[in-house]
């Protein structure tokens, strides 16, 4: 990883040279009629259209490789740019490999955690447009949520013939962006031409159920579907109300069409690359969408994805939501580690962690050791991936590996910022992923769908988090009868909670013991299908930091960005 005396991720990016993207396509096995450009380096594939290569039909689908992390920390961990390294380098040993990634969301470019293209070496290209508007697919999501949003109030305005409660909406107004302002606001103001005065709010877009459905829809008529059983509020006899019961789905589905076809675009290395819907890991799934996955699928031998933050809230959701969806599974799980984020898990603050401290490192140990025994649960042994900064020594890399042995898990040290996957530096991890993959393993789900929601939650909050269990607030509890009633108890969950720590207080680092997760409410996801339990303090709508990135962030004269990570 980079250290201040070498170039920006996006220095590295702009130097680079791109490939065409129809050429990509080419050697990926798309078809000319199956892509539509949208620039020289990206492109939207039409699953519909989709042509495989001659003698490619009938070959089985590719195997899944799921990169996740132990807990990050404000250290950064690295999870997309190992994921980019660790695809570039199965396709440099020769394997038909591709990468399905998110979209980045703006509020976090903006924020405070960076883009989602990876970094130094190991980038998908253009990491500008993609990490900025790309092709527009969020938009398109926030512009159907809010136009839901405004066929709802209409139709109360209207008169109301679906007997509408607007003390009991469910759905927000969304905008994508970090903005606290917006949490809660009240609309309809300055008389009767005006609509009806009501209490309203906004959530960022990732957290979205239409960027839930729009990720987990196999297809335009599923997503049109889903987008009917979206549940956005009760009437005034406590019944649900749905976007079918609206009757715009259709609507929401016409504003979709295009933003449902997967992004084509590449890493520096050349490996092709879709990266597609976003929603966040620790308020949603944490998912790119399921088109974009079996896309890959169909297309490579190799899929390599990722979950979003650590594995207790990405990979368990990509487990339990995803892969009941659809035949996704991973044959393959990588665990992100690194040395600096391991110590600050052992009490190191984040300007010492340079510093070596074999006492804190062996302390951090607890929270990687707590997420490899997570992953066995499903029935997978994970390979660590150590991704190696500038400043780890060579002491502490091999301390690291030496204590993955004694776990019982193949490790290897991952330096795919500065050498690139295209290069050397993840050639051992991709070996002993390759290995992995031919390894036998029975993958089972956390819990069965049959169980009830309390105990959802709670086997995930005992058996993910560490927790003696869990605390529901008076509200949650009223909504568990409300859900057992409506008949969506058989839904799996969805835990929101804070990604910095196991527990649902971000201030508990490492793997703490003899806490209860708190959950204050639970908000059934039908047409996303599961239900989200919201737990500690955690936002839909997050707040910007003191020091926004946006503050680094500028254009010269003749508009090439700058200050972008």
């Amino acid at each position: 990883m980079s250290d201040n005396n070498v170039m920006s991720d996006l220095e590295i990016a702009q130097r680079a040279t791109m490939r065409p993207i129809e050429e990509i396509a080419a050697a990926a096995g798309i078809s000319a009629d199956a892509l539509e450009l949208h620039g020289r380096y990206k492109a939207k594939i039409d699953p519909a259209k989709l042509l495989l290569q001659e003698g490619a039909p009938g070959r089985l689908p590719g195997k899944v490789v799921l990169v996740s992390a132990m807990s990050p920390t404000p250290a950064g961990e690295g999870k997309s740019t190992t994921t980019v390294g660790l695809a570039d380098s199965l396709a440099r040993a020769g394997q038909k490999v591709m990468i399905a990634l998110r979209e980045p969301s703006l509020g976090p470019v903006l924020g405070m955690k960076g883009g989602a293209t990876g970094g130094g070496y190991s980038q998908v290209l253009p990491m500008e447009e993609i990490n900025l508007h790309f092709t527009g697919d969020f938009h398109a999501i926030t512009s159907a949520n809010n136009a839901l949003m405004a066929l709802v109030d209409n139709h109360i305005f209207q008169g109301n013939e679906l007997n509408i409660d607007p003390r009991r909406m469910t759905f927000k107004r969304v905008l994508d962006m970090n903005d606290r302002s917006l949490r809660e606001v009240v609309i309809g103001l300055g008389g009767p031409a005006q609509g009806i005065p009501r209490q309203d709010g906004f959530d960022i877009t990732v957290a979205s159920e239409i960027m839930a459905v729009f990720c987990l829809a196999t297809d335009i008529a599923d997503l049109r579907g889903r987008l009917g059983r979206i549940t956005f509020g009760y009437t005034y006899d406590r019944e649900p109300v749905t976007v079918a019961d609206l009757g715009v789905q259709g609507a929401l589905t016409l504003l979709l069409r295009d933003a449902i076809k997967p992004n084509l675009v590449q890493t520096i290395a050349g490996t092709p690359a879709l990266v597609h819907g976003g929603p966040f890991a620790n308020i949603a799934h944490g998912c790119n969408s399921l088109i974009a996955t079996q896309t890959a699928r169909r297309l490579a031998d190799i899929v390599v994805t990722e979950a979003g933050f650590g594995a207790d809230l990405g990979a368990e959701k990509f487990m339990d939501i995803k892969a009941r969806v659809a035949d996704v599974a991973p044959s393959a799980v990588v665990l992100v580690a690194t040395v600096r984020a391991l110590k600050m898990h052992g009490g190191v603050a984040k300007e010492r962690l340079k510093e070596p401290n074999a006492e804190a490192l062996a302390s951090g140990t607890a929270n990687l050791r707590r997420h490899i025994r997570n992953v066995e649960k499903f029935g997978i042994t994970p390979v660590v991936a150590v991704n190696k900064f500038t400043t780890d020594t060579q002491e502490e890399l091999d301390w690291l590996l030496e204590w993955c042995a004694g776990e019982g898990v193949q490790a290897a040290v991952a330096d795919v910022w500065g050498r690139g996957g295209g290069g050397d530096g993840g050639d051992d991890l991709a070996a002993k992923v390759l290995a992995a993959l031919e390894a036998p393993h029975s993958f089972r789900h956390l819990y069965p769908l049959e169980l009830s929601v309390e105990d959802k939650i709670r086997t995930i909050v005992q058996e993910m988090y560490g927790a003696d269990g869990v605390d529901f607030s008076v509200p949650a509890l009223k909504r568990l009868a409300e859900i057992e009633k409506n008949g969506w108890a058989g839904m799996p969950v969805c835990m929101a909670k804070t990604q910095y720590s196991f527990s649902d207080d971000a201030t508990k680092l490492g793997a703490p013991k003899g806490f209860t997760v708190h959950v204050r409410d639970l908000i059934p996801k039908t047409g996303a299908g599961f239900i989200v339990a919201l737990t500690g303090a955690v936002m839909t709508m997050p707040g910007l930091p003191k020091v926004p990135a946006a503050l680094r962030m500028d254009v010269d004269d003749t508009g090439k960005p700058l200050g972008l990570f």
